[in-house]
């Protein structure tokens, strides 16, 4: 009798990506233990708060132990900046997302600010960690925002553009039928993609990498649990797929800085749960860094 081989079954790996680390001790603690677990694969740092400081070393020695990719999260919203962002900021803090996006729309942001912000944040990053970072993305996706997106690319051009190895970009592009296939947030999606695009080209001109597919977008409040909404996310993963999440505990410390809190929770006790490595299994999905991605 003729024996025929199992099928191999292929495993695709994704970029699992944890946004805000260092927003407050909670977030960053269970980022930490998410990427102990294997769930994760990368964090955007948030340099612009103190947490970094006393909690970047932590995150090395684990990243010794259980390698994953540690990126910029630049920050132009809704936080403190570390410089004084002249023409941006107003009394310490930075303005909401929305009032970002209108004056970057109308060419309207004060360029040198940013620049100089930019800048901060990168050698704030830098210090703490002691290398280039592997990837830069944006909180509330400003570093896709016309005006920023451009500053970005000439100031990573500028530091690492001779260096053999440079950090990737997040892109926010996703197509229109994997936005309806997925789930989440479709519309917000779809003006992602069209801030992204302009931003990706300039990227791919200045010789800077960057994923092909960008998932995780919903309504925050939604009444729907998190499990059905990650499986959608797993399938069909491309060559180059990124999730991104916002995993947390909720802290005093969060409390005071952002009012994301229990979402964070939903999402820390879906992915730290066994059902995200069932789901993780089925959907033939391994998190992975970046450079294991395929071209």
């Amino acid at each position: 009798m003729t024996k025929f081989a199992s099928p191999v079954r292929r495993i695709h790996p994704v970029v699992i990506c944890a946004d805000d680390y260092g927003l407050s001790p909670g977030v960053s603690q269970a980022i930490e233990g998410l990427i102990a677990q294997g769930r994760l694969s990368a964090t955007s740092v948030m340099t612009t708060l103190p947490d970094w400081q006393t909690s970047g070393a932590g995150l090395k020695a684990l990243t010794r132990q259980h390698p994953a990719d540690i990126g910029l999260h630049l920050t132009l919203t809704e936080q403190p900046p570390l410089t004084a962002c002249a023409g941006l900021a107003e009394g310490g803090r930075l303005p909401p997302v929305g009032t970002v996006l209108s004056r970057a729309l109308l060419r309207r942001l004060p360029a040198a600010a940013i620049r100089n912000e930019i800048r901060a944040q990168l050698d704030r990053f830098e210090d703490v960690w002691g290398d280039i970072p592997d990837y830069i993305d944006g909180h509330q996706h400003v570093h896709s925002f016309p005006q920023i997106g451009g500053l970005l690319v000439q100031e990573m051009t500028r530091r690492y553009g001779h260096l053999p190895r440079r950090p990737y970009l997040r892109s926010v592009f996703e197509t229109p039928g994997r936005l309806r296939r997925h789930g989440g947030s479709t519309a917000k999606g779809l003006i992602l993609t069209a801030l992204s695009l302009p931003f990706d080209r300039l990227a791919h001109r200045a010789g800077f990498q960057a994923n092909s597919s960008f998932r995780g977008l919903y309504d925050f409040f939604m009444a729907e649990d998190y499990r059905p909404l990650f499986r959608r996310l797993l399938r069909d993963p491309g060559p180059r797929t990124l999730i991104h999440c916002h995993p947390g505990q909720t802290d005093d410390v969060l409390k005071s800085r952002d009012g994301l809190t229990w979402p964070r929770e939903r999402e820390l006790a879906y992915l730290s749960s066994a059902a995200c490595a069932e789901d993780l299994e089925e959907a033939g999905v391994r998190p992975a860094r970046f450079s294991a991605l395929a071209d």
